[in-house]
């Protein structure tokens, strides 16, 4: 039987064909699909000269980029990326619509904790941290300006994304809910990125269930609870509590701040990074220095490793023609199941892991006209619906220094069942911004009359989804080991998809090849 928010995303789909969507501005912006899915064809005829590099990096997102700046540091001169997109950075690259930053994909990195040592070090490096009397101290211009965020609740804003307590029972779920988290906090230990945490038969047997079988024993079955709990795992997982791990819904909240219940006088806001392209600022800056060791536009087909060095075979979508690529060692920085795909020789591991993707829907949709205030909470840069199948909207103004006038650039986001994907792919994209507008239009009834232009983006398959038995497995444990002339970085060595993991990955790769 399909899923509830399955059901309500068909029934928002059915609603996205009609004439008015027919009259919107915008379009696909962003990825590339067909690009991915050379994959599927016969291999072209290998010809032309052959590209010498030292160490060849496929895949310049985060942690291909990671990568590279630490092989770069190391002394290594002549590394190259291929990327089948024409931007580097992956799921975390920005955009712009009439001449605005927006984000395209993932937008705020939270304030790393001690075990994110590398992201710290990149984060002092580019000047948005800086070391004072044993303590980090953060230029306010890049942290999330107040007021953060807020949810529309029975027909108000309110202040935070966690739903108002439904009486004093309610309340005392959220109060356990939380006891228990700091339980496991305290007990056995989270830590992000999660290599930096010990691993224990508790810690299995949390991955070995779902998170909802964990509720649900705990006696934790309060609607606006759940619901909350929803959506953190859509949020930073794609799928709800009944499909990722234990692990992963307590980690979620373990390796960072908590969990307070509303009046605990101990909490405090999550503080974030962020910025108007969101992610994008982070990953342009990373791309900056290494722009002469991009290669973009380079959909690689084929990865093998010889006695030798490595070979690689790349279509160039420029010149619609096939290139080829030596290496002494390769880092294979895309996601797991399409480096199975690419290596003619994949390790036992890489063909034995099973490991789902969520597809992701972002768009970006510019405004004529200030939205109709409502009641409660002020506009936010994070602003969410209770009860939504979606994941709500940031809004890309919110970070400008600038003063002046401008129109309102909204920022939605959509984790869907892997069920659409192939919906994704073949939909136009007018069916896509109407179940967009539909969902806003569900807060804001004036939104649909005042948009200028929408454009959106689709990834197939954006973030790992870490459901039970992932995170523990055998497969993944021996991924991440992998040393030699073929190592792998990825967010999806960690088994769920954040910034944190990625860099980390990125970074110590290059540690683990064999030059």
């Amino acid at each position: 039987m399909l899923k509830r928010r399955e059901v309500l995303l068909a029934g928002l789909a059915t609603a996205g064909c009609t004439r008015e969507a027919a009259a919107l501005q915008g379009g696909w912006v962003g990825t590339h699909p067909e690009r991915g899915h050379r994959l599927r064809a016969a291999l072209p005829a290998a010809s032309g000269p052959l590209k010498q590099a030292g160490v060849l990096i496929v895949g310049s997102g985060i942690a291909g980029l990671a990568c590279a700046r630490a092989l770069v540091a190391r002394g290594m001169s002549d590394v190259a990326l291929l990327d089948l997109e024409d931007q580097a950075g992956g799921n975390s690259r920005g955009h712009r619509v009439a001449g605005a930053p927006c984000p395209l994909g993932a937008h705020y990195l939270p304030v790393p904790g001690a075990q994110a040592h590398e992201v710290l070090a990149l984060l002092h490096d580019l000047g948005l941290a800086r070391s004072r009397l044993g303590r980090t101290e953060w230029d306010e211009r890049h942290l999330c300006h107040s007021p953060q965020e807020r949810l529309f609740f029975d027909g108000s804003w309110h202040d935070g994304l966690l739903p108002p307590a439904d009486g004093e029972a309610g309340l005392a779920q959220y109060r356990r809910f939380g006891a228990l988290v700091s339980e496991v906090q305290r007990t056995l230990g989270f830590a992000m990125p999660t290599r930096r945490a010990p691993w224990t038969p508790a810690h299995e047997r949390l991955d070995a269930q779902t998170f909802a079988a964990w509720l649900d024993g705990h006696g934790l079955t309060d609607t606006r609870l759940r619901w909350y709990l929803d959506y953190c795992c859509r949020d930073d997982f794609g799928a709800d509590a009944a499909t990722v791990s234990a692990w992963a819904g307590l980690h979620y909240f373990a390796s960072r701040h908590g969990f307070h219940a509303p009046g605990d006088e101990t909490a405090e806001r999550e503080p974030v990074l962020t910025w108007p392209e969101g992610n994008g600022w982070l990953s342009a800056h990373l791309a900056e220095p290494l722009r002469d060791r991009l290669h973009l536009g380079r959909t690689v087909l084929r990865v093998t490793e010889g006695r030798h060095g490595v070979e690689a075979l790349a279509w160039n979508e420029a010149t619609q023609a096939p290139e080829r690529w030596a290496a002494r060692a390769v880092v294979m920085a895309t996601p797991l199941f399409v480096s199975a795909r690419l290596l003619a020789t994949p390790p036992d591991a890489l063909r034995a892991l099973r490991q789902p993707h969520a597809p992701w829907l972002t768009a970006n949709v510019l405004l004529r006209d200030p939205l109709l205030l409502r009641p409660g909470a002020p506009p936010s840069w994070d602003n969410v619906r209770y009860g939504s199948v979606a994941l709500g909207y940031v809004d890309a103004r919110h970070q400008t220094l600038d003063p002046s006038p401008q129109a309102p650039l909204l920022t939605a986001y959509l984790a869907l069942p892997q069920a659409q994907r192939a919906a994704l792919l073949h939909e136009p994209w007018q069916h896509w911004a109407r179940l967009v507008l539909d969902d806003l239009a569900g807060t804001h009834p004036d939104l649909p009359g005042k948009v200028e232009r929408i454009e959106l983006c689709r990834f197939g398959h954006a973030m790992s989804i870490p459901v039970p038995g992932l995170r523990g497995s055998a497969a993944l444990a021996a991924l991440n080991d992998t040393r030699g002339r073929v190592v792998f970085a990825h967010s999806d060595l960690a088994g769920y998809s954040v910034f944190e993991e990625a860099y980390t990955a990125g970074a110590l790769a290059a540690g683990r090849l064999s030059l």
